[in-house]
């Protein structure tokens, strides 16, 4: 059975990433420690020609299985942190992708 890999592209809002990073990375140890399907979630600071990009975050998670991604979708911890997050972005891609 293949892994399920989400990679999630955020644009945000200028003066927010501070506040998202740290929302974020929030989430990734909560999900890390609460979630076994979960085998890796990685926050990553994209990079511009001239240092970090700040107007972008990109997420990189692994999950076990389609039943453990179902797992983290249905978790509570999920809503809270889009809600926590909603103002500070402009937009959010999600790539589903098998490992």
């Amino acid at each position: 059975m293949a892994k399920i890999v989400l990679v999630v592209e955020f644009k945000l809002k200028e003066g927010a990433h501070a506040a998202f990073n740290t929302i974020m990375r929030d989430h990734a140890a909560g999900t890390l420690a609460d979630e076994p399907g979960c085998e890796r979630f990685d926050v990553l600071q994209p990079m511009g020609k001239e240092g970090p990009d700040l107007s972008r975050v990109m997420l990189v998670e692994v999950y076990a299985d389609d039943a453990a991604l179902a797992a983290h979708t249905a978790n509570p911890r999920l809503g809270r942190t889009r809600a926590a997050y909603a103002d500070l972005i402009e937009d959010r891609k999600i790539h589903l992708c098998h490992l």
